[in-house]
């Protein structure tokens, strides 16, 4: 029978705060909540931001001004004085060379041979050029964007572990993985009991690596600036970064790993990986992520220049204001009118287990995946253009679900979170995909949401972004709407469609699948399909029947009282973040070898080195 990829576990950090138990979902519907978890999400946010107390007026009211989409604080960077260097000719001649004082220590090391040295007698030296002097001289610029989705306000990462100047998507991965983990419920060394160490494995990646000075940034800079490269700059600049950290420093992973890249689909790319590994049955556990630390003045300004960037000015002329500044809370409007996408920052990770394994440890079951179907785009006009890839992927999707949960399941029990960029062309393509395959499929009004209009475009985390986001609808039965929005732009096609403008509530056990989009750079389209919980549980009473689902609900009572505890102890402010630099190193000689197995101290299941011929029917 096949292995069914369970999602058991979630955690991580964007712009609405720490994932885990639902913290960010919960602020995104915060208006629609109760009072009992309105008042323990703004205890999530109050012990991110280091707000003393979560109960007044003005602390609860700077929670809400200092989350989500906003103006650029000047925690990352000052956008209104970047630093830049402005290059210029300094004009001389025989009868007035250029000429300056300076240290010796500071002239080039290689000095140009026009270049008359005089020494003084403060040891410093006089310089006089005859010709030209080209110079670089200090300046500062605004940024044209000012509004990105970002981290809760005074949320610190790197004083929350001994981080060594780690770029910041590094710092983030560390305390998302930790999050993820802890959030669990079940200890990992119980999972190890259970899984031999070659059947764990963890798939994780940025799309563009890290590109702060502490990253490929500083490695690309330093020259420039006058400064050294770093031992660090380059290994810490990888993509695949995101993956090693978690095997190295978190969880002392010697399975299978990987980091998958599709722009910003990536990962769905790595879901994949995960959801095969699953299925194959030889991989019961695997820990799928993505981090994304994108909010750099270049990296702004290099989307910007390419046009994808929603910019101030042209935020203001959609809204007609002539003075002051534009709604940064609204720079995001995903089907609306709209003028290019807000740039974010997050780190996500879920936990797959097999299904046999789920019940065993009385894992929480979030729900499955059903598939996760990527397509390239074939022939293109142009690399960031749209092609047809997405139609294939999505309508697969479709495919999935009706073929495992039937017709009127995908007609009236699920519902689109769409990649919902919010740029002009994003907004006529993904409707018209959309569009197309809901009256091919005979869908007449498919539920559409965007949760990009709160935390922005987080680019490789995305789509994690989007199904942890998912995960909460079936828990509180709030589907976010776009609110950003306020009505769906004229070009954008909604004849069998059903944009959610306003939060929906829904009767969770009546949502049976939520299908997750994702369209890249270069033709990198992936949809996933989600089941819902109760779809999962209706799943595995039929395989396993309704005893082993009665003993997996008493083994979860203590896995939901494990998980409140971790809550509770986050919420009092506790650092729970995992970073073993050094701890428990195994090498070679300790390990026992023999032709049949492999035995780690520590390991209590041996790894085998005896597997099936694969190629059984085609060898002697």
């Amino acid at each position: 029978m096949s292995n069914l990829p369970v999602i058991v576990g979630f955690g991580g950090i964007n712009p609405a705060g720490r994932s885990s138990v639902h913290h960010a979902y919960h602020r995104m519907v915060i208006d629609s909540l109760d009072a009992p978890t309105r008042d323990r999400t703004f205890a999530s946010l109050a012990a991110l931001m280091q707000q003393l107390d979560s109960c007044t007026d003005e602390a609860r009211q700077f929670m809400l001004e200092h989350t989500l989409i906003r103006r650029l604080e000047t925690n990352l960077f000052d956008a209104d004085a970047i630093h830049l260097h402005k290059r210029a000719a300094l004009k001389g001649t025989s009868s007035r060379p250029v000429r300056f004082t300076t240290r010796r220590y500071d002239l080039p090391d290689n000095i140009p041979a026009s270049w008359q040295i005089k020494t003084n007698d403060d040891a410093s030296v006089e310089v006089t050029i005859p010709g030209d002097l080209d110079v670089l001289f200090n300046d500062t610029r605004c940024s044209r964007v000012l509004a990105a989705g970002q981290l809760p306000t005074n949320f610190e990462p790197e004083k929350l572990y001994q981080s060594r100047n780690h770029p910041r998507g590094l710092q983030l991965t560390v305390y998302a993985a930790s999050d993820m983990l802890n959030s669990l419920g079940i200890s990992w060394d119980e999972v190890k009991k259970r899984v031999p160490a070659d059947q764990i494995s963890v798939y994780a990646s940025s799309a563009m690596g890290q590109l702060d000075a502490n990253g490929s940034g500083g490695l690309l800079q330093a020259g420039l600036i006058g400064k050294r490269v770093s031992s660090k700059n380059l290994p810490l600049g990888l993509a695949e970064m995101t993956a090693d950290f978690v095997n190295a420093y978190i969880l002392g992973n010697v399975g299978t790993t990987g980091a998958n890249i599709g722009a910003c689909a990536t990962f769905l790319y790595n879901l994949r990986q995960g959801i095969q590994d699953i299925r194959s049955g030889k991989f019961r556990a695997v820990l799928v992520g993505a981090s994304e630390a994108p909010l750099t003045p270049d990296v702004i300004e290099g989307y910007r220049t390419m046009g994808a960037l929603a910019e101030d000015e042209a935020l203001k002329k959609i809204d007609g204001v002539t003075q002051g500044e534009s709604d940064h809370r609204r720079a995001c409007r995903p089907f609306a009118e709209n003028c290019g996408f807000t740039l974010s920052e997050a780190s996500q990770f879920i936990v797959l287990f097999d299904d046999e394994l789920a019940l065993e440890l009385g894992a929480n079951i979030y729900g499955a995946v059903a598939d996760v179907l990527i397509n390239a785009d074939g022939f293109k006009k142009s690399i960031p253009g749209p092609g047809i890839g997405n139609y294939i992927a999505v309508g697969k999707s479709m495919g999935v679900v009706r073929a495992i949960l039937g017709e009127e399941s995908l007609k009236h029990r699920s519902y689109v979170q769409a990649h919902g960029t919010s740029t002009p062309q994003n907004r006529i393509t993904e409707s018209r995909i959309f569009n197309e395959l809901a009256k091919s499929f005979g869908l007449t009004q498919w539920p559409v949401a965007a949760i990009k209009a709160y935390v922005g475009h987080s680019l490789a985390c995305a789509s994690a972004d989007q199904l942890i986001a998912s995960i909460g609808v079936w828990h509180q039965s709030i589907i976010p709407g776009i609110l950003t929005s306020t009505a769906v732009a004229d070009d954008v096609h909604q004849s069998h469609l059903d944009f959610i403008l306003q939060h929906r509530e829904i009767d969770a056990e009546a949502m049976d699948s939520v299908f997750i989009n994702s369209k890249g750079f270069g033709g990198n389209n992936a949809t996933a399909a989600i089941l819902a919980p109760h779809v999962v549980n209706r799943m595995l009473t039929k395989k396993h029947g309704r005893n082993k689902l009665k003993q997996h609900r008493r083994k979860n009572e203590t896995v939901r009282e494990k998980i409140a505890a971790y809550d509770d102890a986050m919420l009092a402010g506790e650092n729970s973040v995992i970073y073993n630099f050094g701890v428990g190193v195994i090498e070679g000689e300790a390990l026992g070898i023999t032709a049949e197995q492999i035995s780690i101290p520590g390991q209590k299941i041996n790894i085998s080195l005896t597997p099936d011929n694969p190629y059984e029917d085609m060898t002697d």
